[in-house]
């Protein structure tokens, strides 16, 4: 996270740090206040069903007295006909009480830097274009390129990592990426 101290700002009232599995519970209670009951039936969430995040790629953000107040994760996706590997990213949460905060943006700006520091190539979201604009994030290249699933064409965006990345990409996105084991799994192993 940038250093506001550095800029002769205030300093900032959250941290970002790696997402864990001890975040599960408030992220999902986050994600359920801020994006309402409908979440799960998203285009979006066709693409992360069943899967993890991308490795590396899924942080939280907290405030000075530990809540959970925002989150973001990336996951991995592959682009339609050519299978161009390319990162997904959501949802992005904020809690209401830390909106108009910088949490998002921070959130947005660390995600997009770790995702070049691991040399991924391009990021594509649904979302607010005049939001996510100032990121570097447009429709133009995702024109030849779709959802599964109903979603708003002008809300589908994406950002080259690397110049050329989405060049000629085309057909539907389609996830790839580690799987998510049960809970009922996981839980099954560790008491093993």
């Amino acid at each position: 996270m940038k250093n506001a101290l550095a800029e002769g700002a205030f300093a900032p009232a959250y941290s970002i740090a790696q997402e864990t599995e001890q975040d599960f519970a408030e992220r999902e209670a986050l994600l359920d206040r801020a994006m309402g009951p409908k979440r799960k039936r998203k285009s979006s969430e066709k693409l992360r069903r069943g899967r993890l995040p991308a490795a590396g790629l899924a942080f939280v953000a907290r405030d000075k007295e530990g809540r959970l107040i925002g989150t973001v994760r990336l996951w991995n996706v592959s682009l339609g006909v050519d299978g161009s590997a390319a990162l997904l990213l959501g949802p992005l949460a904020v809690d209401a009480s830390s909106e108009g905060c910088g949490v998002g943006g921070s959130l947005m700006r660390h995600a997009i830097a770790e995702a070049a520091r691991l040399e991924h190539r391009a990021i594509l979201l649904v979302g607010d274009a005049p939001y996510y604009e100032r990121f570097g994030f447009n429709a133009a290249h995702t024109a030849a390129l779709s959802m599964p699933g109903p979603y708003e064409r002008h809300r589908f965006l994406a950002l080259e990592l690397i110049a050329g990345a989405l060049e000629g990409a085309s057909g539907c996105l389609f996830p790839t990426g580690r799987r998510e084991k049960s809970r009922r799994a996981v839980r099954k192993l560790a008491a093993a």
